[in-house]
């Protein structure tokens, strides 16, 4: 007999999706039904949920924006801090610079100051040592001619106009000199005056004012003092630097009282120039032993006598021994005697 032989059956599983699929439908099919959410519900989530997420965007955009306000806060406050470190930085390179300049500039100043004096005291010494040196070669000279002279008088008189031509001396009053002597010297007072003036004004390149009280003696005392004031006034003005006035003794005594103007120790209208005054004693001789004290005293009682005496003309009632007082005062500086001479030069006597 026959024996039926089976082959053996394969069963292929099926598609593993179709299976997930049919066992999803399965287990949708067991589950009961849920209820569906209606429409205006879904609206309402959304728009929560939109609201939501603006207003978290609108919170992250504030924090943003505070970041870079504070940022541009920050950037602001350090602008003027860094505009104040370039200002200070700025002021402190000035400052150097200045101090600089001056570490360069004092010291330079400081010589070119220091050097100008010298260079000034120079040339005023160089001018200063040419007038001496002039006055001293014609004071020389003077001295060879007139041998008769005191050793005093050439003394204080050199001593006295060198001290005033003397440029480093402030001039704070004129030189007055007062020359005196008897009736036997009228000559050599004369000519020793002018010729002292003379040497004083050539030193300086100058010229000499002459005035002679003998000139003027029986004149209207306003109008001399007019006259010498002019005389004066205008020739010290055109550069004269000395003046003489022969016979001060026979000026009218009001007129004498002009001098007060060119006399006098602080005020005097003209400070760097001389004045020679002299006086002829009434007596014949002055004695040689007399002392330049007793000298001074003579002569002072004599121009007392002179000017005060009732005795004089009316043009010199207008002195008085108050006025004569101060105008002895102004004129005598120096009171020097002049003694005769055996011969004198032509030159200066006139």
């Amino acid at each position: 007999c026959l024996l039926t032989v089976s082959s053996p059956t394969y069963l292929l599983p099926e598609n593993p999706i179709k299976e997930k699929a049919k066992a999803y439908d399965g287990n949708e099919a067991e589950k009961p039904a849920r209820h569906q959410p209606n429409t205006y519900t879904l609206i309402k989530e959304q728009k929560a949920d939109f609201l939501e997420k603006n207003q978290e965007h609108h919170s992250t955009t504030s924090q943003s924006r505070s970041k870079f306000g504070d940022q541009h806060s920050i950037g602001k406050q350090s602008q003027p801090l860094a505009k104040n470190a370039g200002e200070s930085q700025s002021g402190f390179h000035k400052r150097q610079t200045l101090l600089l300049v001056l570490l360069i500039t004092v010291p330079l100043l400081y010589v070119l100051w220091s050097g100008m004096p010298s260079l000034l005291d120079a040339t005023l010494s160089s001018r200063d040592t040419q007038i001496l040196q002039a006055f001293r070669t014609r004071m020389k000279k003077l001295k060879n001619t007139y041998q008769s002279q005191d050793p005093n008088l050439w003394k204080r008189t050199h001593v006295f106009l060198e001290k005033h031509l003397n440029a480093s001396h402030l001039h704070l009053e004129p030189a007055i000199l007062l020359f005196t002597a008897g009736q036997e010297a009228e000559k050599a007072l004369r000519c020793l005056s002018n010729e002292i003036a003379d040497a004083f004004a050539f030193s300086q390149n100058a010229t000499t004012i002459r005035i002679d009280g003998a000139d003027k003696a029986i004149l209207n005392s306003d109008i001399v003092k007019l006259e010498v004031d002019n005389e004066l006034s205008s020739g010290f003005r055109e550069g004269k630097k000395v003046a003489v006035v022969h016979r001060f003794e026979l000026l009218p005594a009001g007129s004498t009282l002009i001098f007060y103007k060119y006399c006098d120790h602080e005020n005097a209208a003209f400070k760097d120039v001389a004045l020679v005054l002299t006086v002829l004693l009434d007596e014949q001789s002055l004695r040689k032993s007399l002392t330049m004290k007793e000298v001074e005293e003579k002569v002072r009682d004599f121009l007392w006598a002179k000017f005060t005496s009732s005795d004089v003309p009316t043009s010199f009632n207008s002195m008085d021994t108050d006025k004569l007082s101060g105008l002895w005062s102004r004129i005598s500086h120096l009171v020097l005697p002049v003694w005769p001479e055996k011969s004198l030069p032509m030159e200066g006597c006139e």
